[in-house]
């Protein structure tokens, strides 16, 4: 009942974070009917295109055993290098089937999980061999509905064989009065028959099933609001905690501002709302520089600051409002308010007797 709830709760689509983890370990959807489909078309084109040639090798490999049995040398050193050449021979005529259908094997879960290697995947899992628990889990619903699913589909793909093979029983009773070769060569296309209708049936049934392991895969993945809104904080950040260092980092920034306040040579205001702090040195800097600003109560503190360390205040409301729009702090004044900003300058070097009048 429980696991229930917690399955009703999970009512969100998982986020790219937790898909992403998932892959990485190896948590993806598989469908094992694709991997039916890839091996049965590998069978069929081994059946198809190499059966003729492994023939032939067989025919050529077992032809004296068959022609002249009695030419054969049978002592032990002969037995013995014949027994070598006849295995490597059978060999030589499997290892083609097998690295077509061992590649296969491997392509069947490429093409369904990309080149994925998960080393967890490797590690020997000692709950395995718990054998109470792997007994119950043998009995479980999943189980016994894989097993109920596992024998619809050998009746259906069954029934469909014997529908589309009917037609052949016909020339069964002809097969004895048919010459060896001939009675091969009937059973080749009548296996590459079957085969291919199997193909066909299973291709169907895995485009259902790759359908159905994805869904349920998402399914499973699903997320509470509440495990959405944990991986938010762990990703971004707690929203509260970012306010809090943003808090701070700009009190930083007011407190290094106001420091640079007692160092200005000038301080233009606005009365009521705008000040700018401005510092220039003659034979240092090419063009004054931005120091400080603010609006409203961090204006007044400036101005404050300005009195207290006997820094110039001069009243020019446009100039104040133009310079805290278009330059931060730390900047050097823009070309266009030079002229102005030259003469509120001068006029204070004069005052403290800096240049001549």
């Amino acid at each position: 009942m429980a696991e229930d709830e917690d399955e009703a709760s999970k009512t969100e689509e998982p986020s790219q974070r937790k898909l992403q983890k998932a892959q990485e370990e190896g948590n993806v959807p598989i469908s094992q009917e694709i991997k039916n489909l890839i091996m049965l078309i590998g069978t069929l084109s081994v059946v198809w295109l190499v059966a003729p040639v492994m023939m032939k090798m067989m025919r050529d490999l077992t032809f004296k055993f068959v022609e002249s049995p009695e030419a054969i040398p049978l002592d032990y050193k002969h037995g013995q290098l014949l027994f070598f050449r006849t295995f490597w021979g059978f060999m030589k005529i499997i290892a083609g089937p097998l690295v077509i259908l061992l590649t296969l094997g491997v392509v069947s879960n490429v093409v369904q999980t990309g080149f994925m290697f998960n080393p967890e995947k490797l590690e020997p899992k000692w709950e395995k061999l718990n054998v109470v628990g792997q007994f119950k889990e043998f009995f479980s619903s999943k189980k016994i509905m894989e097993g109920f699913k596992g024998i619809a589909k050998v009746l259906v793909i069954g029934a469909i064989c014997t529908i589309m093979i009917a037609p052949k029983f016909d020339y069964f009773p002809l097969l004895p009065a048919m010459e060896v070769y001939a009675i091969l060569e009937f059973v080749h296309d009548i296996v590459i028959y079957l085969i291919f209708t199997v193909v066909i049936a299973i291709a169907v049934i895995a485009l259902v099933d790759f359908g159905y392991q994805f869904y349920t895969h998402r399914k499973k993945l699903r997320m509470t609001k509440q495990e959405i809104k944990d991986e938010y904080k762990q990703t971004e950040g707690d929203p509260l905690i970012k306010s809090r260092i943003r808090s701070l980092r700009i009190e930083r920034a007011k407190r290094r501002m106001m420091e640079s306040v007692p160092d200005a040579s000038v301080v233009i205001t606005n009365p009521t709302h705008y000040s700018v702090a401005l510092k220039y040195e003659l034979d240092v800097m090419d063009a004054p520089k931005l120091v400080a600003k603010g609006v409203d109560s961090l204006a007044f503190k400036i101005r404050e600051v300005a009195e207290e360390n006997d820094v110039p205040i001069m009243e020019n409301a446009p100039l104040a409002r133009a310079l805290y729009a278009s330059v931060e702090i730390d900047q050097a004044i823009p070309p266009e308010h030079f002229k102005a900003v030259a003469e509120v300058i001068g006029y204070v070097m004069r005052l403290k007797n800096d240049v001549p009048s």
